[in-house]
């Protein structure tokens, strides 16, 4: 009889916490929603044609690329893991994609198509020496970022050569032409939400679901029969395809260069900790985390409107880190 009583209850309580989780999480990603709304709006008013369908598509497009990281890193940090090697593999992109293709428009595809490769097998990689040899996931990628850092300057000798094709640029660079209201509609934006609707369906599927378990507890998400060290070598795989996806709109939109993803990693950290989501895993959303590289990259739009020193962004970049990460730590009191 005591059995039969405490077992309601328990069920009520466990019920009663998921739902307390999840108010959590939808209000946390409502203030980032916020934020966005009031810095575009301050952006608005320094500069009245910012919202017009032309700029407003061009903020996009400078988004884009980050982004995209967010979104791939976002898998990483809410299983519980870190990926710092996202940067240099995006300058290890650029710089192969100018070495391979030579401005020849005929190996554009192909050599995207190896580029997808190379960022799926560092994911791999990553992946599997922080599961299987049990390396944390922090040295592991830190390690890869040092290793693809070398390669660079090894291959490059600080200087890249070769070029990238008009049709590799325009991926980046230019859009659908003659829409009405909107002129050209980047295939950078198109890129990014496609992106963003296939990782909202991913987290909705039962990866999603496990991903986020595997986060919040993974001795328990073992128990539950998740293989956990698959579900986070699939994690750091989405992060290196997802960054080589970036490198590619990176390239296209800036050219080659040695130091094209210099700092990306932290950018990437600073939107998905300022979009909510928890660092050491298990609590955020993947549209929370593409919306806080949505608010940074208006934040930095707004601090060059200001006449700001491009230099203070690593300071802002810091404050936003402490503070999201203090707030989270403020927020999720009790909640476990």
């Amino acid at each position: 009889m005591t059995t039969e009583q405490a077992t309601p209850g328990g069920f009520e309580s466990s019920v009663e916490s998921r739902g307390r989780r999840a108010l959590h999480a939808l209000l946390s990603t409502g203030t980032i929603f916020l934020l966005l709304f009031v810095l575009l709006a301050w952006i608005a008013v320094l500069n009245p044609s910012f919202l017009e369908p032309g700029p407003f598509l061009a903020y996009l497009k400078r988004a884009a690329p980050l982004v995209i990281l967010a979104a791939g890193g976002y898998f990483v940090i809410v299983s519980g893991g870190f990926d710092l090697s996202v940067g240099s593999l995006v300058t290890v992109i650029v710089v192969a994609a100018a070495r391979l293709i030579e401005g020849e428009p005929s190996r554009a595809w192909p050599v995207i198509a190896l580029l997808l490769a190379i960022g799926a097998t560092v994911g791999l990689v990553n992946g599997l020496v922080s599961t299987l040899l049990r390396v944390p996931s922090f040295i592991t990628t830190l390690g890869m970022l040092l290793i693809l850092e070398g390669a660079v300057f090894l291959w490059t000798g600080g200087a890249p050569t070769g070029a990238l094709s008009e049709n590799f640029r325009a991926i980046g660079r230019q859009g659908i032409e003659g829409i009405p209201l909107i002129e050209q509609l980047p295939w950078s934006v198109l890129v990014l939400f496609a992106i963003g609707i296939g990782a909202v369906l991913l987290m909705r599927a039962d990866y999603g679901r496990q991903l986020i378990a595997t986060g919040d507890n993974d001795r328990a998400a073992r128990m539950s029969g998740v293989r956990v060290n698959q579900v986070r070598t699939i994690a750091f795989v989405l992060s290196g395809t997802l960054a080589a996806v970036a490198g590619i709109l990176v390239g296209g939109f800036a050219g080659v260069s040695a130091q094209a993803g210099l700092g990306l990693e932290f950018d990437a950290i600073t939107a998905i900790v300022l979009g909510g989501v928890v660092l050491g895993g298990g609590r955020g959303s993947v549209v929370g985390a593409m919306a806080g590289a949505l608010t940074l990259e208006a934040l930095f739009t707004l601090l060059n409107l200001q006449g700001i020193s491009g230099a203070l962004e690593d300071t802002v970049q810091g404050v936003i880190i402490i503070a999201a990460v203090a707030f989270a730590s403020y927020r999720l009191r009790g909640t476990r």
